[in-house]
């Protein structure tokens, strides 16, 4: 698992490997706090493929456990994900949700990730 300490002009943040798989289990998520902690850095950047395999499919539960661990710990996560990416009616509810909270948004360009995590 290789994390990147990413240090923007207007934000630091931990960033995935883009197209490398970083969780195989919920509890990997794990590495990324103990960086996030260990850098004193409060965000994250990471890419669909860095994400356990059945992280978009709500039904796993691995969605919901991620994002809670993360919120648990003010961990802020900018998820960048490619527009063919298929989500089911309930995973798209839950982007919805979210965007009332200053947790979790789902990205089609690193850019725009970028961009949000500099604008808190």
């Amino acid at each position: 698992m290789e994390l990147i300490v990413h240090e923007g002009p207007a934000q630091r943040f931990v960033e995935g490997p883009p197209g490398e798989p970083l969780m195989r289990r919920v509890g990997d998520v794990t590495r990324v706090i103990e960086v996030c902690f260990g850098e004193r850095i409060s965000a994250a950047l990471l890419y669909a493929e860095n994400l356990t395999e059945h992280f978009f499919d709500l039904s796993s539960g691995e969605a919901g456990e991620i994002l809670q661990k993360l919120r648990n710990y003010n961990i802020r996560l900018a998820l960048v994900a490619p527009p063919t990416l298929q989500l089911s009616q309930r995973f798209r509810e839950l982007l919805l949700d979210e965007q009332r909270g200053p947790y979790f948004r789902l990205f089609e360009t690193r850019a725009a990730a970028e961009a949000w995590l500099a604008s808190e």
